[in-house]
């Protein structure tokens, strides 16, 4: 662990988006989590009693990733996963929040969706042992 570090301290996780708060407003949503910093250019979501942060930050250059990856495009960094007990059921709800559900799917217990920014994200239940 790096010096200063303290091991139960936040960890931040930030993505960005051309309309911050919109995006915010969508996580909010979609996972439950208090909007506590909202701004054009800044964000901040928290869950009670959680280290971690998921803020969206203003970025007007923002360009949507390519899903699956294609070459010249730009390419996702990283993702969200998020842990549903019906999956389907939960598709649904994030599709009425604003997310998209593409054609390509890679796992029967995972649906791959793109938030409002174009940000992949995985809605997954545990496969059957």
């Amino acid at each position: 662990m790096i010096r200063g570090r303290t091991p139960a301290g936040a960890l931040g996780i930030t993505l960005d988006a051309r309309d911050a708060p919109a995006l915010a407003r969508f996580y909010s949503n979609l996972l439950g989590w208090e909007l506590v910093e909202d701004s054009p250019s800044w964000c901040t979501l928290r869950t009670p009693g959680s280290p971690v942060t998921l803020a969206v930050k203003g970025e007007p250059l923002h360009e949507r990733p390519a899903w699956p990856s294609e070459p010249g495009a730009p390419q996702m960094q990283a993702h969200l996963e998020v842990p549903v007990d019906d999956l389907e059921a939960a598709v649904a709800d994030a599709v009425l929040l604003g997310a998209e559900l593409p054609d390509h799917q890679p796992q029967p217990h995972v649906r791959v969706l793109f938030d409002p920014a174009g940000h992949p994200f995985c809605l997954y239940t545990e496969p059957d042992a």
